[in-house]
């Protein structure tokens, strides 16, 4: 079955819309008034309805105009995606980006760095999971994901390659009331052995799990770091949080910095990278939005991992 209208009048006759006039319309659209006028009417014909009530100075809406104006430009809008994402295949970008994020890294990086990916690449999906420690690096191993921002000191896995991105800066914390909040200086390892430690730990337990910072032999370890801070808010535990994640906490004195032999009241820089595999690196999208995160990561130090 034939189309009774085209595209361009569809497009000239949301333009004249949005516009308020189809002498507007025209020169938004670079086009003769009269050919704008020609092409709503056109349309008009064809559909059956009057579009725009002409009895005024100006073009205005009629109530059918209203209702498929919203169909016109979804039309619009189906097809600026259809040449998008056309031209994005013709130009070898991904057409879905998968990428992992240390829970550590600060989120609002994250979605400044999504915000214009969004506009960069509009016809390309954006998968993003959120995983602890070496879980990141898991989906980027087996092949589902095009790269992962990854923490933790120590070389990569066999086949992956890492592009240092800024550190977060760590602080160990409790609960003002906890009883290592009273410790003036750095507080012995002897001290921090008899409380709890709140320990981030992988959903999924494995033999080479790597620990970072752990000092006591009493350990909770909870997989979700929002449930961490809830427990280190209710004096369950001591441990490292990242900075970002607590700072309105330490400020309104409902958490304390804590001295340790590993990590100083000032803070630690944990290292973070863009890793993905060597042998099949990320596609345009995903190397823009590595540039993008390195750009605007909000850490002043940078650590390359080893």
């Amino acid at each position: 079955m034939r189309d009774r209208f085209s595209l361009d009048q569809i497009r000239t006759f949301v333009a004249a819309a949005e516009e308020g006039s189809f002498s507007a319309a025209a020169r938004k659209l670079g086009r003769a008034q009269s050919a704008v006028s020609d092409l709503v009417r056109r349309l008009e014909e064809e559909l059956g309805v009057e579009l725009f009530d002409r009895s005024a100075r100006f073009p205005r809406l009629t109530p059918a105009g209203n209702l498929l104006l919203r169909d016109a430009r979804a039309v619009g809008g189906a097809v600026d995606f259809l040449n998008f994402r056309a031209r994005g295949l013709s130009e070898g970008i991904e057409p879905e980006l998968w990428a992992v994020v240390d829970v550590y890294f600060p989120f609002q990086a994250i979605t400044e760095a999504a915000r214009d990916f969004r506009q960069r690449f509009p016809a390309t999906p954006l998968r993003l999971y959120v995983e602890v420690l070496g879980a990141a690096t898991e989906p980027v191993l087996d092949g589902r994901a095009s790269f992962a921002v990854a923490g933790g000191p120590g070389p990569l896995p066999p086949g992956l390659s890492g592009e240092p991105l800024a550190g977060v800066l760590m602080a160990m914390v409790a609960s003002p009331d906890h009883p290592l909040a009273g410790f003036k200086g750095v507080i012995p390892r002897d001290e921090l052995a008899k409380h709890v430690q709140l320990v981030l730990t992988e959903r999924a337990r494995r033999p080479d799990e790597r620990e970072y910072s752990v000092m006591s032999p009493t350990t909770w370890r909870l997989a979700d770091l929002s449930a961490k801070h809830a427990f280190l808010l209710g004096g369950l535990g001591w441990g490292s949080m990242p900075l970002h994640a607590v700072a309105h906490d330490l400020a309104e004195g409902r958490l304390v910095r804590l001295a340790t032999p590993e990590i100083p009241a000032s803070g630690l820089v944990a290292p973070m990278a863009a890793v993905y595999r060597a042998a099949a690196p990320p596609g345009p999208a995903g190397r823009w939005l590595i540039e993008r995160l390195k750009a605007g990561s909000s850490a002043e130090t940078q650590i390359t991992p080893n």
